[in-house]
């Protein structure tokens, strides 16, 4: 036992992280392993007591009660786990799910974990008995843990395939978008190092064209602050799908006076953007709708509910592309979980 044994079964330990990379690495012994599209989540059990942290350190027990009963029923009660929260809903990863459940309230919460209960993909085992391994290779972690979630064969409890094929790999990253949220790569004979980037992630970028349908100003500033993004729906109506705040320091001024003079319906036509939501990082709910006329090429990389999941990269203007081209059918349909998984046979789960 090493000095892991006194921190094992109390929440505070940080999560291993990743460094987000262009592409996966071609160069021998990297592990590749899915990104789902969740909470990333450590478990943490020590007899009765089960503790869920998020990566933020953040405790997430009372919001997913149904996985504090499901580890507390565990045979292995001393363990420490490494995986990601998910929650299926009609074929795909419901990411929306997964944010209703952080809510006030007790009886909202129970009443969604009854209707729509979570499950929790293992990807890492951290302790287990006596024995810790934080400084074990990944291959070492890995077997372990294949035999703790075989001992337990419970449904909510799954286990994340892998595979050491690059080009397996490569095919999981092509699909990503819906129940995937990219690649994983880890050194096979890599320790766990809590706290730091010594994962890579790869995601797959892509790029549309949205319709400039509003504008936000910065907070404090009567410069431009970000552009809210449109594309039309199969009614014709301009649904808003996302932001971008990523523009060019030097070219705001102009930028502002030019977004000012296009003030004016009709804005948002469909889904219009609300006030800012928990996960919303800025600071103002006020926007100026505008006349559909500036047309941008924006970088996402992931979409859930029709909507950019997070903020956008500004490419370029299209002054050669009419608004009305800008049409919800550029978006890569969400991919079925269950379609992802026969795709995967490739991979090594056991």
């Amino acid at each position: 036992m090493n000095g892991f044994y006194s921190l094992s079964v109390k929440p505070g330990l940080a999560p291993m992280e990743a460094k987000l990379v262009d592409a996966l690495p071609e160069e021998e012994g990297w592990r590749f392993e899915p990104k789902w599209d969740g909470f990333r989540c450590l478990v943490f059990r020590d007899g009765g007591e089960v503790h869920l942290q998020s990566k933020s350190g953040k405790p997430l027990g009372r919001y997913f009660p149904e996985i504090v009963e499901s580890v507390r029923a565990m045979e292995a009660d001393r363990i420490v786990l490494d995986g990601e929260l998910i929650i299926p809903i009609g074929g795909i990863l419901s990411f929306d799910a997964l944010q209703l459940r952080l809510h006030p309230a007790e009886s909202r919460v129970r009443r969604l974990a009854a209707e729509t209960p979570a499950q929790l993909m293992l990807f890492d085992l951290l302790f287990s008995k006596e024995t810790s391994y934080v400084d074990a290779p990944l291959e070492h972690r890995r077997r372990a843990l294949e035999i703790v979630h075989a001992a337990e064969r419970r449904p909510d409890l799954l286990l994340s395939p892998y595979t050491d094929d690059r080009g397996v790999a490569q095919g999981w990253l092509d699909r990503a978008g819906g129940a995937l949220d990219g690649v994983v790569a880890k050194r096979r004979d890599g320790a766990y190092e809590p706290g730091e980037r010594a994962m890579l992630k790869i995601k797959q970028l892509r790029s549309a064209d949205c319709v400039v349908g509003g504008f936000r100003y910065g907070s404090g500033s009567r410069q431009v602050g970000s552009l809210l993004l449109g594309l039309f729906n199969d009614e014709g109506k301009l649904d808003h799908v996302g932001f971008t705040s990523a523009l060019p320091a030097e070219g705001r001024d102009a930028l502002t006076a030019r977004l000012e003079a296009l003030i004016g319906p009709p804005g948002f036509t469909g889904d219009a953007p609300g006030g800012p939501s928990r996960w919303s990082t800025e600071r103002t709910g006020e926007w100026e709708p505008l006349r559909h006329e500036l047309v941008v090429e924006v970088r996402y990389d992931h979409v859930t509910g029709k909507r950019f999941r997070h903020g956008t990269r500004f490419l370029r203007w299209r002054p050669d592309k009419a608004p009305e081209q800008c049409r919800m059918d550029q978006l890569q349909p969400e991919a079925p979980p269950a379609e992802l998984v026969a795709d995967m046979t490739g991979a090594e789960t056991a």
